[in-house]
């Protein structure tokens, strides 16, 4: 265990600005740890350059996911990582297998220098039971790994803040004080948890994660995490089976869980711990790979195995769909559920990432390299705008 007296005392981080920005749209408990520090954290820059869980593909893409505003997306693979731009299309950040190794999942913070590494697949170059802070601003190469974080078992996820790392082990999740001076806050327990689901709010300071009860989700207030006090999380039931995956909205006030079963997405009233709507994806049960809100609440979307994403309306939803059987009563709850306000298909069976983009536009990102934008109306219509694959694409050289 290593306190602060243990730690390489680093400079404060000073406010962001927006000349600081790295990959800048253009059209816009108790276990084992241990940190090292190798070079200091450069400032914060931005300047030009999340499915959730680990699906392998043929053509090596380990992972998928989106930068905490949905305008970026890493791809972490058996040759290394890469970095893309959505609006518009374009890659931003290749890091080889020399550099980096294969890796199972990387985390941007917002469109920022620093990266989350966790090493996986084939040929790792860093430990899978460790966290490697990447410092992309710094010029040498030698010094751009500044930091990890290792533990006694391996990591399955990793968030980040401005001010806090989350780290995400089958049994715990551990919250660090970031990224200067980083030092533990606070542990919590959680159920198996193989996927590594964990959301934070990219506005507040609500972070959500299995309960230890089957289907129940454990929320906890950021703000009241001290170091050596601890945090009684609030437990909200979701589901009766397994949780598959679960999303919060960017202000942290709502929270949407699909179960392993997939059939149904349930949306919950973090404040009230209630149930305020219940979505239905389809009959048939399904692996929901991906659930997010838009940033202004009006909406969700989801994947799944079926090839579907489903968009539902969160606020007005009297623009979903209902069951024409929905007078029947002897049918139950099937029919009681809100149906999706629209859909598109990508390939079927092909795991995918979904999240809102500008002006009623859905991206789904597949591990199959492709990329698919679609606009939906909200009288239910849905259209393709753009469709390319990412893999095909060099870097941005601008």
């Amino acid at each position: 265990m290593v306190t602060n007296d243990n730690i390489a005392k680093n400079k404060s981080n000073p406010a962001l600005t927006k000349e600081h920005y790295l990959f800048l749209n253009e059209t816009l408990a108790e276990s084992y740890y241990k940190i090292k520090i190798y070079s200091e954290v450069n400032n914060l820059k931005y300047q030009n350059l999340k499915v959730h869980g680990s699906v392998m593909s043929s053509n090596g893409i380990i992972s998928l996911h989106f930068n905490q505003d949905h305008g970026c997306f890493t791809v972490s693979t058996e040759s290394g990582l890469r970095i893309y731009n959505v609006e518009p299309l374009t890659q931003k950040l290749y890091l080889s297998h020399e550099q980096v190794g294969s890796v199972a999942h990387v985390e941007m913070l917002y469109r920022t220098n620093l990266l989350a590494i966790i090493g996986g697949g084939s040929l790792p170059r860093f430990d899978e039971k460790a966290v490697l802070i990447w410092d992309e601003s710094q010029k040498d190469v030698q010094k751009k790994a500044v930091m990890d974080i290792t533990f006694s078992q391996p990591v399955v996820n990793v968030r980040m803040k401005t001010d806090r790392l989350i780290v995400v082990l089958r049994n715990q999740v551990h919250v660090f004080t970031f990224p200067n001076n980083p030092h533990k806050l606070d542990s919590f327990d959680t159920r198996d948890n193989p996927k590594g689901l964990c959301e934070v709010s990219s506005l507040g300071q609500t972070l959500a994660f299995p309960g230890p009860k089957c289907g129940s989700v454990q929320i906890v207030n950021l703000d009241t995490a001290q170091p050596g006090q601890s945090t009684a999380p609030v437990i909200i039931s979701t589901h009766q089976t397994e949780l598959a995956c679960l999303a919060l909205n960017q202000r942290g006030t709502l929270l949407a869980t699909a179960s392993k079963k997939g059939t149904l997405i349930r949306v919950f009233d973090i404040n009230t711990k209630k149930k305020i709507a219940e979505f239905r994806r389809g009959a048939d049960p399904a692996v929901v790979y991906c659930i997010n809100f838009s940033h202004d609440s009006e909406f969700l979307c989801a994947s799944s195995d079926k090839g579907t994403v489903h968009i539902f309306a969160v606020q007005d939803m009297e623009l979903n769909r209902r069951s024409t059987f929905k007078t029947m009563g002897f049918l139950g709850t099937y029919v009681e559920s809100q149906w999706g306000l629209a859909n598109f298909t990508v390939a079927a069976e092909c795991a995918c990432i979904c999240a809102f983009g500008p002006s009623h536009s859905v991206i789904a990102i597949c591990v199959d390299g492709t990329f698919h934008k679609y606009v939906f109306t909200t009288g239910g219509n849905c259209n393709r705008e753009a469709y390319d694959n990412f893999l095909e694409m060099g870097d941005d050289l601008e």
